[in-house]
């Protein structure tokens, strides 16, 4: 059983900068893929990046493009999303989640298999 819990949300403001974390516990990360996905009020979970298990293939949304990075550091069990230029529209609760590496597929929402708790963004001047 693989347990993710992510930190580093927070008050913010547009334009300014975040790094999120997703520390991973129970099992071996290095065999997992890892998404982003966030959910803003009122609106259904979107993904927004994901990462394989090397780190090597990478996803973005059109929405993030440009100014989200995803990283991942297996021996600190930890994936990163370092988040640039933020906008209102960036807003919701972050959750990080963990596919069973069946292939690369960018994590679909759906073929999720854990997910953590999430943390909340607020972007606000």
């Amino acid at each position: 059983q693989l347990q993710l819990v992510e930190s580093g949300g927070g008050l913010v403001q547009p334009g300014g900068s975040l790094r999120l974390s997703c520390v991973t516990s129970g099992a071996n990360p290095e065999y997992y893929i890892i998404g982003w996905f966030r959910q803003a009020p009122g609106k259904e979970r979107e993904g927004i990046s994901c990462i394989s298990t090397t780190g090597h293939l990478l996803k973005y949304s059109d929405s993030v493009k440009g100014r989200f990075t995803i990283s991942r550091d297996n021996p600190k069990n930890t994936i990163y999303l370092q988040m640039n230029s933020l906008e209102s529209e960036d807003a919701g609760v972050y959750f990080c989640a963990a596919q069973r590496n069946r292939g690369w597929s960018g994590c679909p929402r759906d073929g999720m298999d854990w997910w953590g708790k999430g943390t909340l963004v607020t972007i606000s001047s």
